[in-house]
């Protein structure tokens, strides 16, 4: 084996393992949804938002979202669907996650937060999903769009933007995504029924069958 040989091989075994450092690395920082239940205080935590709550509690779906995320604002309708097929029966929890790449998606966040000040929550929800054709995916600020929003809902404007801004609005929305991080959220929508995270598509006919599996429980 010539001296160049040895060079190379003992060159391609440091790459090596700086590649499995680093691998394994990134697995241990953003760890991936199991099977296994998540802890409930990082899951549901006191003051995130139920939009539905089933009086016996048996049964909970939590969805880490991203409102200007397109495949978020597609399994959007089948949630609808099933909060109002299982409205008395199954507690529906939101929880913020925008993705860094999105340029609005905190923001986003932190327009439905503040108009939750004003018992508009569900409002400004839907319509961040119903209109994100319009706003989603646009390189510039979209904070004209949802002061419009809020205008459109009847809401105090002022009040509103001053909620807007608050740093106690931005690190409600934070809280949940580092939330999300602990539990291995990696993408959303990430569903959790009864704590355990959907592996399926999150379709209302995926969704239903897990739902129904946990109310026969």
């Amino acid at each position: 084996m010539t001296s160049n040989t040895k060079i190379s091989l003992t060159v391609l075994a440091v790459i090596a393992v700086v590649v499995t450092g680093i691998l394994l690395l990134n697995r241990s920082e953003t760890p991936q949804p199991t099977s296994a239940t998540a802890p409930a205080a990082q899951l549901v935590r006191p003051d995130s938002h139920r939009l539905s709550t089933a009086a016996d509690g048996k049964v909970t779906v939590v969805e880490f979202l991203d409102l200007e995320c397109e495949a978020c604002a597609a399994a959007y309708p089948g949630v609808e669907k099933l909060r109002a097929e299982y409205a008395d029966k199954v507690t529906f929890v939101m929880r913020y996650f925008p993705i860094p790449s999105h340029r609005n998606a905190e923001l986003a966040a932190r327009a439905v937060e503040a108009a939750a000040k004003q018992g508009k929550l569900e409002g400004m929800y839907k319509l961040m999903y119903e209109t994100q054709p319009q706003w989603g995916e646009q390189s510039v600020s979209q904070r004209a769009t949802f002061v419009g929003f809020a205008r459109q809902l009847g809401l105090d404007v002022k009040a509103f933007e001053t909620a807007l801004d608050a740093q106690a609005t931005i690190d409600r929305v934070l809280v949940d995504r580092n939330d999300g991080v602990a539990l291995g959220v990696r993408g959303t929508p990430t569903f959790f029924v009864n704590g355990v995270p959907f592996s399926g598509r999150p379709t209302y006919e995926g969704l239903k069958a897990a739902v129904d599996v946990e109310l026969a429980k």
